[in-house]
């Protein structure tokens, strides 16, 4: 069952994001992560995927192991990001072989050191042109059962001059064929309710996941805030501040994000897509928190 169909019957799904491990050190506490995880069903689990393809291998090893060791379904992401069309082809054919149905078509961030993005010679401009390969190379190869998923971003729709900017480009994902959006991080369910009506007004019936950030110190929230240029909270800082050990900081960025979640669910969002930094306590205590765990 692909995620189109897990979002087509209606229930909230509970997800995980992973990232592929660098080191032998990161790649133990990875599997250690991925066995807590399983234990709670959930529907699917996303694996980034480095600027570049600097992850290009280590991501796919994750995929495999889910999809096979776990039985988990993969959301396999992709990026334009210094990579042609060719090469793009390759890698959607690698997943197809191995049974991956499920994709998150990403345009990506410029490589380190590159200060503006930058398509490759022979590469995609848009998102949406990695969704309509996709669907391309699908087809090819008689694969009928794609599910394509893009990014949406709340924090962003909440900034005026930025908002008809975002809706047209998720418009064109949806119109070149995804079926689903994840959001990047944000903290108010104002920002998620305000996009997707937006996103409605305008034709686009995308259900649109949120993705929530159990932040766990003060450094995670000040990282965080650096790579997403969405601001940490002040409420949220300052109970991070205030914790007299890293037990009741995880604490306090547990429940900040079961707030945020909970009230999530009640607008209508269709799950909750839980970023991990590849390590268990947090997301588990989330998810606990919030019963949806099987």
């Amino acid at each position: 069952m692909t995620i189109r169909d897990l979002l087509a019957a209606r229930r909230p799904t509970l997800s995980y994001e992973l990232f592929p491990p660098r080191t032998p050190a990161a790649e133990s506490t990875l599997l250690e992560t991925m066995a807590m995880l399983v234990g709670t069903h959930p529907d699917f689990m996303s694996i980034t995927y480095g600027a570049s393809g600097t992850t290009r291998s280590t991501s796919r090893d994750v995929v495999h192991r889910l999809a096979l060791q776990h039985t988990i379904p993969p959301l396999a992401h992709l990026t334009c990001v210094d990579q042609s069309r060719a090469e793009l082809t390759q890698v959607i054919e690698e997943y197809l072989a191995e049974g991956v149905r499920d994709f998150l078509a990403l345009r990506g961030d410029p490589p380190k050191g590159q200060a503006d993005w930058r398509p490759h010679p022979d590469g995609l401009l848009y998102a949406s042109e990695l969704v309509q390969l996709l669907r391309e190379v699908a087809h090819a190869h008689g694969v009928d059962n794609l599910s394509v998923g893009v990014t949406a971003f709340p924090a962003q729709h909440a900034i005026e001059r930025f908002r008809q900017l975002g809706l047209d480009v998720l418009k064109a994902k949806q119109e070149a064929g995804a079926d689903f959006a994840i959001t990047q991080v944000f903290y108010e369910v104002d920002q998620y309710s305000a996009l997707v009506e937006g996103a409605a007004a305008q034709g686009i019936d995308l259900p649109v996941i949120p993705e929530v950030m159990p932040l766990v110190s003060v450094r995670r929230a000040v990282r965080a805030a650096e790579l997403t240029g969405v601001e940490t909270p002040a409420e949220l800082f300052s109970a991070l501040e205030a914790a007299q050990d890293d037990d009741g900081a995880r604490a306090a960025g547990v429940a900040h994000a079961a707030r945020l979640s909970r009230d999530l669910l009640e607008a209508g969002a269709p799950g909750i897509h839980i970023i991990t930094f590849n390590r268990h306590q947090a997301a588990l205590e989330l998810v606990e928190s919030l019963g949806l765990g099987r």
